[in-house]
């Protein structure tokens, strides 16, 4: 092909890709959202749906699929029908929402797929569509805030012995990390729950936000954040999964934070909370390496399984409670009012004395990232002080 043919020819494709572009911009400039709702924040760009209504709580979902018999959309545990028009265009509107973060699915003729409106969320071992039901000023503790100085989130892979391969993580550091080069700083490790993965803190859970927010307001010391895998990946080389999360954690993990950033090292200045699983996870290396933890959480994840008893569980770490309050400065559990509470465990614990527990419950709220966002905005303020 000559080159002013070539020329021509990708004139021609940017003319109509430009053309359909500005269609689309005026189709959706033309579109009227009713009265009171608003694109959700987790849209993709010039996306308009799924939009919410602020007051109501709901939601209203547009699908294109002009070629499907049946489409429904699948949000927290119900499944609504959607109405088709006569340009393949399917709507529905959702039932009052519980605030917060949550995950859903569209169903096209009995296929769940991700909405192409949407950014898409890692949840539940696959990607997900995922939409935001809006607080009042009550959540500005999870919002930017233009005001203040804010940190980063680093993307970083690893090398871990025991898995065999590299692995991910998402470190924070606080916004005076890069001008305070002399000062050192203690550490949390902040574990994911089962389904998630390591950027489900920073994505959904907003961390980084909330952190920001905290250290800014003096509510919490400057720390630095570590989000590492709960999952133990398969090495392609031997096709299988190798070692044990809390050894990766401690053996592979800590040391490759320690020479890479300015960490303090002592056990006062090191702190690990998670969860659902990753609350159990935290409980089994903490248990395990009291020489390196002095603080721990646990959210919507404080779990006492199969024969084991307060006596027995992590490796008798609430056997003796002199100990225990020797060892740890802070256990702090906490979860939602709207899943199993743990606050008969708690209230065992305590009759035990141990007395340095922090119970929390978040009104209304269930398994999912409110519930956890609202613990880590606590949890935050009570370490390293």
């Amino acid at each position: 092909m000559k080159k002013t043919t070539f020329t021509l020819v990708f004139l021609l494709i940017s003319y109509f890709s430009f053309a359909q572009f500005a269609g689309m911009m005026r189709g959706q400039q033309a579109e009227a959202l009713p009265e009171g709702f608003k694109p959700s924040s987790t849209n993709t760009f010039l996306a308009l749906y799924p939009a919410v209504n602020a007051q109501t709580r709901q939601a209203l979902f547009k699908v294109v699929a002009p070629t499907a018999n049946n489409v429904q959309l699948d949000l927290c545990n119900k499944k609504y029908d959607m109405t088709k028009d006569d340009r393949g265009v399917w709507t529905c509107m959702s039932d009052p929402q519980v605030v917060g973060f949550h995950y859903y699915a569209i169903l096209i003729d009995g296929v769940a797929v991700m909405d192409r409106n949407t950014k898409a969320f890692f949840g539940s071992n696959w990607m997900s569509s995922g939409i935001e039901i809006p607080e009042g000023p009550e959540g500005d503790y999870y919002r930017f805030d233009k005001n203040i100085p804010h940190g980063q989130v680093r993307s970083i892979y690893y090398w871990s012995e025991i898995n065999g391969m590299e692995r991910h993580v998402n470190v924070y550091v606080p916004a005076e990390y890069e001008q305070k080069t002399d000062k050192s700083y203690p550490v949390l490790y902040l574990v994911h729950g089962w389904g998630e993965d390591e950027n489900g803190w920073s994505n959904q859970g907003r961390m980084a936000n909330i952190m920001d927010g905290l250290i800014a307001s003096g509510k919490a010391v400057p720390m630095i954040v570590v989000m590492p895998s709960g999952d133990i990946q398969t090495n392609p080389d031997v096709r299988r999964a190798s070692g044990d999360i809390s050894q990766i954690f401690v053996q592979d993990l800590l040391p490759f934070i320690d020479r890479n950033f300015r960490t303090k090292t002592d056990k006062q200045n090191r702190a690990m909370a998670g969860l659902s699983r990753g609350g159990f996870q935290t409980c089994q290396t903490v248990s395990t390496n009291l020489d390196k933890f002095g603080w721990m959480g646990t959210f919507s994840g404080f779990f006492i399984r199969g024969d084991n008893s307060l006596e027995t569980a992590f490796n008798g770490l609430f056997k003796d409670p002199s100990e225990f309050k020797r060892q740890i400065k802070l256990l702090y559990i906490s979860t939602g009012t709207e899943e199993n509470t743990p606050k008969a465990q708690v209230e065992a614990l305590k009759a035990k004395g141990i007395d340095n527990i922090v119970y929390s419950e978040s009104q209304g709220t269930a398994h999912e990232w409110l519930s956890w966002r609202r613990a880590l905005n606590e949890f935050a303020q009570l370490i390293f002080k």
